[in-house]
């Protein structure tokens, strides 16, 4: 595989509008509002549909645990 072609999240990523180019978060934040078939819920999907990998919020990163000196002593 060639540098910088690796897939983003995946091989596959199931079609929603969330990650759609063509839709836009309403204003409460629970609706999407598609520029084809207008207000819609968040895991709709059509024919449209264009993925847009720059949507896709990442999961946070786990707290990593604190460790003193005496934790690498034998």
């Amino acid at each position: 595989m060639a540098f910088g072609k690796r897939p983003l999240f995946g091989n596959f990523v199931e079609p929603a509008c969330r990650y759609c180019h063509n839709a836009r978060e309403s204003a409460d934040g629970t609706l999407i509002l598609c520029q084809h078939r207008g207000v819609v819920a968040p895991y709709d999907s059509c024919r449209k549909y264009r993925y847009d990998p720059l949507r896709r919020v990442p999961s946070r990163q786990p707290v990593l645990p604190q460790y003193d000196q005496s934790d690498f002593e034998l």
